[in-house]
């Protein structure tokens, strides 16, 4: 049966405190976010004692990690945030082993100098896919080195953004390594949401084979472009504060179009297990998310 779980960073809390909120909303796994208000987790802050205590601390709470958010610009157009980014990422990689689960997962960023979430006309030009795909080969190989595995996250406003792109990458790095975190709504734009059906069908049809861990938000199209939507109430960092993007808006699950009947059932038929961790929410929201995905979890038998 497919697993429900929750970003830790939605619980700005200590680490024990985390853990204990979590599990009595009763949730049974979670994605590790690097942040806990006891715990300096930054790139010199990281060690392995400091990974063993989260992993054991999430472990006695039943709440075994199944992935660990590693997010960032790894193309950043400034060098040297560029370069900072990358060794972070690369240290998260190197501590998974330490947190109990090979997996890390990134968007693939945007030459956007401006706003990560933005799309730039860089993003796609030969030179952007190749910086992109040079980044990603070398994660990866940082990930093969340290028995991880990078999952890479598609988003429309990202150099990967499109079903094509992310088949593209998978063919130009051929690695065991590498693998692909599934979140439909990423996929989205204005010219293909009318199409919801037919587009998710597309997606699981070309890249099921690659997936190891599901998203769950929402995705649907509104009348005016607002820019970057940024909500002040969801957790600490600006990406679980994100709501959307133009004209497309990303909510907190079962408050959008996705078609979660579809999506349940091509992700449940193809990875029965797999983890499906919930976003995109306050804290005060997540007990109706849970109740919405397990709902249509038993209503498509898995």
């Amino acid at each position: 049966m497919i697993q429900v779980g929750i970003f830790t960073g939605y619980f700005p809390y200590t680490l024990e405190e985390t853990a204990k909120k979590i599990r009595a909303l009763g949730f049974n796994t979670v994605q590790l976010d690097l942040g806990f208000t006891d715990m300096d987790l930054s790139y010199d802050g990281l060690t392995p004692d400091k990974c063993k205590q989260i992993r054991d601390t999430f472990r006695k709470h039943d709440l075994p990690i199944c992935s660990i958010s590693g997010y960032t610009n790894f193309i950043h157009p400034e060098a040297e945030q560029q370069k900072s980014n990358m060794a972070m990422l690369k240290k998260t990689i190197e501590c998974a082993k330490y947190l109990g689960t090979p997996y890390v997962i990134s968007e693939t960023g945007t030459l956007n100098p401006e706003n990560e979430w933005m799309p730039h006309p860089d993003n796609k030009t030969e030179e952007g896919y190749a910086k992109c795909r040079d980044a990603i080969a070398e994660i990866v190989a940082c990930a093969g080195d340290n028995g991880a595995t990078f999952l890479l996250e598609t988003y429309v406003n990202n150099v990967i953004g499109s079903i094509e792109e992310t088949q593209r990458l998978f063919t130009d790095i051929d690695h065991p390594a590498l693998g692909l975190l599934m979140d439909p709504t990423n996929y989205f734009e204005t010219h293909n949401i009318g199409n919801m059906d037919g587009e998710l069908n597309r997606i699981f049809d070309s890249l099921s084979h690659h997936v190891k861990i599901g998203h769950a938000k929402d995705v649907k199209m509104i009348n005016e472009d607002k820019g970057v939507q940024i909500s002040d109430d969801a957790g600490t960092e600006e990406r679980h504060a994100l709501k959307g993007v133009g004209q497309i808006e990303l909510p907190p699950p079962g408050l959008g179009e996705l078609n979660y009947d579809l999506y349940i059932e091509r992700l449940g038929a193809d990875h029965p297990n797999i983890p499906l961790i919930i976003e995109h929410l306050p804290e005060d929201d997540v007990p109706r998310a849970k109740d919405f995905i397990d709902g249509k979890l038993i209503a498509n038998g898995y």
